[in-house]
Formats: structure tokens, sequence, C-alpha cells
């Protein structure tokens, strides 16, 4: 066997259900995909498995081979994203339309996605705006195309006549911005969406929800452990997804856990089913998976469960999680000085702000708060 092999041939055998780790290498696609590379059939490379006509058994077995350091890691919501722009891009008939658009998602969109990517923890949906945007611009150049009209020759007029043509339209703002900057087009205006605060659960139900996730002990307990994080907490679930065991101590019979720069003593049952999750994790990862730091690992090897897989499950016991948050947020500021909940929950100090004015506490609190900090009495 080939020495890059090996971590995956561990992770294999590993693996908790052996019966599972069989099935998958007499009949899973994976593992013919697997047998290709290993004989040389296939290159060991992240292009050699894109142009596999097996995409989705491909793809799992770049998890496996990137989790077990035998594949360089890169980042696939990116890569999805830079095939998916070539492809449309590609579907505008003007030559000059399409240098315009790969400009822009070269030098706009994915420079912007990128630097989203990095972040840690990343957004929920990190590619979806990228999405919007050049969908966007494809769309208006191509509905220019069919007026006989050129960006460089757009007015003002124009554009009011293409926000007339569906809600969506108005996500070529940013578009419009990057050419104007560039000298593509004239400046032309277009309204920023309105911001909505949105819905939030209502107390009662809150608490009712909260109360089940402690004692129901029916379910599961990655749900319930999810649930209560984002509703005793306003942990978003791209942020649930991304915790690590290491965040959690057992001290002295209380569970603490780290979410900014301080820690949180958990209640006894949330606690307790902390430590659970964390000791026992959850009851099927993905074959080849190896040990794992996440608390919510996920079926792809190496990878936590997705924010949207975890939504759905929640949305399942009645859980919205954007209202939930909403109201678990406005529930805190109207409790806690922002410095202390932006401290616990690690927010940004202008995130608590908002929460507190959404919450109508007093934001002088805040001030008075960053003052003392900066002020410390000897």
């Amino acid at each position: 066997m080939p020495a890059q092999f090996a971590g995956v041939y561990t992770a294999i055998v590993a693996t908790a259900t052996p019966r599972s780790a069989l099935n998958w290498l007499r009949k899973g696609a994976g593992a013919v995909v697997l047998t290709e590379v290993a004989t040389g059939q296939l290159a060991l490379t992240h292009e050699a498995l894109d142009a596999h006509p097996r995409p989705q058994a491909a793809d799992y077995l770049r998890h496996v081979l990137v989790a077990n350091g035998a594949l360089p890691p890169r980042d696939e919501g990116v890569a999805r994203t830079e095939r998916w722009a070539t492809d449309l891009i590609a579907t505008l008939a003007q030559p000059q339309d399409r240098r315009l658009a790969k400009a822009y998602t070269t030098w706009r969109v994915l420079r912007r996605l990128r630097r989203g990517a990095a972040q840690r923890p990343r957004p929920r949906t990190y590619t979806a705006a990228a999405h919007v945007r050049l969908r966007a611009a494809v769309d208006f150049l191509t509905w220019l195309a069919d007026q006989n009209l050129a960006l460089a020759d757009c007015r003002q007029s124009d554009v009011d006549l293409w926000l007339e043509t569906g809600p969506a339209a108005g996500n070529v703002r940013d578009f419009l911005l990057w050419a104007a900057e560039h000298k593509h087009c004239r400046t032309l205006h277009v309204a920023p969406p309105p911001r909505s605060s949105g819905t939030a659960t209502e107390p009662e139900q809150r608490w009712e929800q909260i109360t089940r996730l402690l004692h129901d002990e029916t379910v599961d307990l990655t749900d319930r452990v999810a649930g209560c994080l984002l509703l005793l907490y306003g942990q978003q679930l791209s942020r649930v997804v991304a915790m690590t065991t290491d965040q959690i101590t057992d001290r002295d019979a209380t569970v603490v856990l780290r979410l900014g720069r301080d820690e949180i003593n958990l209640p006894d049952k949330l606690g307790q089913a902390v430590l659970e999750l964390a000791r026992a994790g959850r009851p099927y990862t993905g074959v080849g998976s190896p040990a794992s730091r996440w608390l919510f690992p996920g079926l792809l090897p190496g990878k936590p469960i997705t924010a949207s897989r975890l939504s759905e499950r929640l949305r399942r016991l009645g859980i919205s999680a954007l209202p939930g948050r909403r109201s678990t947020m406005i529930h805190l500021a109207g409790h806690l000085p922002a410095a202390v909940m932006a401290d616990l929950l690690n927010l940004a100090p202008t995130t608590a702000v908002r929460w507190m004015h959404q919450a109508g506490a007093d934001w002088t609190r805040y001030a008075a708060s960053l003052a003392q900090d900066r002020n410390p009495e000897p």
C-alpha cells in the first residue's frame, strides 16, 4: 500500500460499524474511485476528481483523502462557485459581456468570497451572495443585449426599466457599482435593499422548547444540545456546527463552555448532555472518517454537520432557527450589559449594541462599561 494511503486505511478499519465499512468497500462507488487512485489509474489531484464521471462518489472520496492527509485541502464551496461561474458566464452571447462578467467575477465576486471563506466561523451560506450577485450581473447583461444596448450606453432610465422586471432585479446593484468604479459605465443608481429585523419566536414558546430539549430524552442528543445552544445562548447555527470538544471543560462537577473570551457555566441538564455528546459522539459518521474534535461531526469525513442540515433537524422539532435566535438575543440584550454579552457570546461590540436597541435597552450602559474598561481604577 502506498504510504500516503495509510491514514485512509486506518480510518476505514476503525469505522464504528464494521458492516458499513465492508458494504462501502464491496459496493460503494467511492471505493471504486479509491481503487482507481490507489492503482494509479486516476491521478491523486483535485482536478482529476473534479473531472471524474461519477462526481458524487469522487467528491465523497475527496473528503476521505483530505481528512486523512492523502490530499491537500481546498475550499470546496469556493471551487464549486468557480466552476459554476465559468459555466454561467459562457451563456452570455456577446464577447464583451463575457469579458466584463469574468472581470467582475475575478476581481470582485471571487476575491470577496475567498476573504469570507477564510473567516472562522464563516457564515452559514457564505457562497450565497456570490451566486446572487453574479446571477444578477449575467441576467442584466443578457437583458441589455436583448434591448440592443451595451453596458457603456446604459442610462438610468434603462436601469429603472430593468428594476421593474422582478424583485430580484435589485441584486444588480453591486455589479453596477463595480462597473462605474472601473469606468465601464456611468454612475447608475439602485437603492439598497431595506433592512428587516424579522420575526421572533414568542417568549413562552421559546421557554417551552427549551424545557423539552433539556428534559425529553427521546429527542436525539445532537438536536437537544444544538437547540439549547441556539435558544439559551443565541448561537448562530454556523457557529454551533463549528464547535469542538476543546471548548468544553468538566470542572468540579460543573460543565464549562467557552464561546467568547469568557466561559459560561452550563445548567446541569445541558452540561450533562454536552458531556455525553462530546464523549460518545454522534451514532454514525461516514466511512473513512478519522477521529474528530468536532462536537457535531457530519457524514462527510473530517467535516462537521452542515448548518442547513442542523436547521432542518430543528425545524422537525418545531424550532425555527432565525426567529428562535432573534428571540434569545432580544431576551439576553434586555438583561445583560452589552460588554458582558459581547464577551460571553463572542459578538462584535456593534452587534451587541444593535441587539440592545432592538430589546429597548439603554445603550449608555455599554458606553459606561467601555469607559470603565479603558480607565480602570488603580
